[in-house]
């Protein structure tokens, strides 16, 4: 059970390759009137990835991103929304390039690359940006999936993915500033915690039986052990002991101090996914109908992770994509 769960987390992670098609944009058939923008950039969250009813990745049209549009959009009916993410991004390729479905995306330049080009031609006329990117550092991270031992937790990857988020952020945040001017709002975010479901494995406020009983939002049941696609294990730490999740709780609270920092110093405003989701709170609320730490809930209620018929899969569902699109909403000028 433990090792099938773990495998099927990891194949979650590094199937985020869901290419964002057009949003679901309200204003298509508007005329005679000058759009303004908003421009979303980033990796699966961005651009709604979502099990299907077999539980294979698919893009929807209700990330995050499409919300925020949509509620932005009943406010000003002249708003585009530009959506400009790729499933799979790190932060490498999203500087870089590298993804073959990525590239063909953006007609061969990278994410950032075809950004900047369009906050160029769109000089004063880009309202928002949004970017959620880093949390697939952490992919491949994870190996010997069916190793009667369990999966091999690669420390060496994850400090490999936070030194990339340390040196290439700075880079992203510095260029899409650059790009955009100092009057365009860009609001970016922090990652939750998915791998907090991995306590309902080790009885952590709930037992195996509830967990695979449950649905969606009702207790124990489903981007990236770092919040869309992160990091997962310890030395020595096999899959479903606990140092699971206590070295991806700290590489998670060390992978947003960084993200925050770098947002900073390019006056990129932070929509904290990290305390929405509660991701450090794992006490039991007083009224808990579930026993579970307020931290594993939202993941639960959030996410697919505790969801045995979808998931386990770390992309949020509905009701997590209207409480990313209300925190970045909570930042919006």
């Amino acid at each position: 059970m433990r090792i099938r769960w773990i495998a099927a987390l990891a194949a979650a992670a590094v199937a985020m390759t869901g290419c964002g098609a057009d949003g679901g944009d309200p204003a298509d058939e508007r005329v005679g009137t000058e759009s303004s923008y908003y421009l979303s950039l980033g990796d699966s969250l961005t651009v709604g990835v979502q099990p299907d009813a077999d539980g294979r990745p698919e893009t929807t049209s209700d990330g995050y991103t499409d919300v925020l549009y949509r509620n932005m959009y009943d406010s000003d009916s002249t708003l585009d929304h530009e959506r400009m993410g790729c499933g799979g991004e790190d932060t490498t390729s999203f500087v870089e390039g590298g993804l073959a479905h990525c590239d063909e995306q953006y007609d061969g330049a990278s994410q950032l690359e075809a950004a900047e080009a369009f906050l160029t031609e769109n000089a004063g006329r880009v309202d928002l940006v949004t970017l959620t990117i880093g949390g697939n550092n952490f992919t491949g991270c994870v190996s010997d999936l069916e190793s009667a031992d369990g999966p091999s937790l690669d420390t060496a990857c994850v400090e490999d993915g936070l030194e990339r988020i340390d040196t290439e952020v700075p880079v992203i945040a510095s260029r899409l500033r650059a790009a955009a001017g100092p009057d365009t709002q860009i609001i970016a975010m922090t990652y939750y915690n998915p791998f907090l479901a991995a306590l309902l494995l080790e009885g952590g406020g709930a037992d195996e039986e509830e967990s695979e009983d449950a649905e969606p939002g009702d207790g124990p049941e489903d981007a990236d052990g770092t919040g869309e696609d992160g990091a997962d294990g310890a030395d020595g730490a096999e899959a479903g002991e606990p140092d699971l999740v206590e070295y991806a709780t700290g590489v998670l609270e060390e992978m947003n101090e960084s993200l925050r920092s770098s947002y900073a110093a390019q006056d990129i405003e932070v929509a904290d996914v990290e305390a929405t989701f509660e991701s450090t709170d794992f006490e039991v609320p007083a009224d808990s109908a579930t026993g579970m730490p307020a931290n594993v809930q939202a993941i639960c209620d959030l996410t697919w992770m505790c969801d045995t018929d979808r998931g386990p899969d770390i992309h949020t569902n509905q009701a997590g994509a209207q409480e990313i699109a209300a925190t970045f909403e909570d930042l919006v000028q």
